[in-house]
């Protein structure tokens, strides 16, 4: 697969895991120029609130806001709702939990598109990557193997609407044959041959996870915690072109 620069930086998700606006900003100033996907996850959001958000619309980025919503499905509805009228590009909600909480993320979004924002993508996190069959088995208590689990619940996300999910790159070719290849898979998990591992356990290279086809690739500490943050991301783009 041929991608030009801005197509490779377009698929990396840039994982905004600081804990204020300030941290995050030094970073913000380091990529100026790369169109990258920015990723505010919990930590982020919940301390610098939608005004963030907003203003990385503003800077021309796209947004992932990964909140992984997981309520009962008015509550659900109503989360959804606002964060499509932030204007949020992809947010995300928790498969596990089912059809009908999911099919209210979708109501909540398109109930929002009368204030004039666009539908954002809904995603489903299947399994995090953190996940290992012993835990699967022994801890949440489902049965079979990781990736039984998340072909489970990605065909229940189609189902219900959604744009595709969150999982393992090692779980993307099998989602594709099951849902389809418009079916979107986000995957965090790329850890660059030159990166620590950290607390990831099912990981894969970009240009492995590239091969494997999936469409977005959620990368934080190689990048964030690198010492040229900047030179990190151009190597990823590059390995990816």
């Amino acid at each position: 697969m041929s991608l030009t620069r801005e197509q490779a930086a377009g698929k990396v998700m840039v994982a905004l895991d600081y804990a204020d606006a300030a941290s995050a900003e030094r970073l913000l100033g380091e990529l100026e120029g790369i169109p990258c996907y920015m990723k505010v996850g919990m930590q982020l959001f919940y301390a610098a609130g939608p005004s963030f958000v907003e203003e990385l619309k503003k800077r021309g980025y796209r947004v992932f806001l990964d909140v992984k919503m997981h309520d009962i499905p008015n509550t659900v509805k109503g989360g959804s709702n606002s964060v499509t009228k932030l204007g949020v590009d992809m947010f995300n909600v928790h498969a596990a939990g089912g059809a009908a909480m999911m099919e209210a993320a979708v109501e909540g979004a398109e109930a929002a598109l009368a204030s004039g924002q666009a539908r954002p993508a809904i995603i489903a996190v299947t399994q995090l990557t953190s996940t290992n069959v012993q835990v699967l088995n022994e801890e949440i208590g489902i049965a079979g193997t990781v990736e039984q689990a998340v072909v489970r619940y990605a065909e229940l996300a189609k189902r219900a609407g959604l744009s595709g999910v969150v999982a393992s790159p090692l779980e993307v070719e099998v989602i594709k044959a099951a849902c389809g290849t418009e079916f979107q898979t986000v995957t965090p998990g790329i850890r660059p041959t030159w990166a620590a591992t950290n607390d990831q356990s099912r990981i894969m290279t970009p240009r492995e996870a590239l091969q494997q086809g999936t469409d977005y690739m959620v990368i934080g500490r190689p990048i964030t915690a690198a010492a040229s943050p900047r030179e990190a991301l151009e190597s990823i783009i590059e390995e990816l072109i």
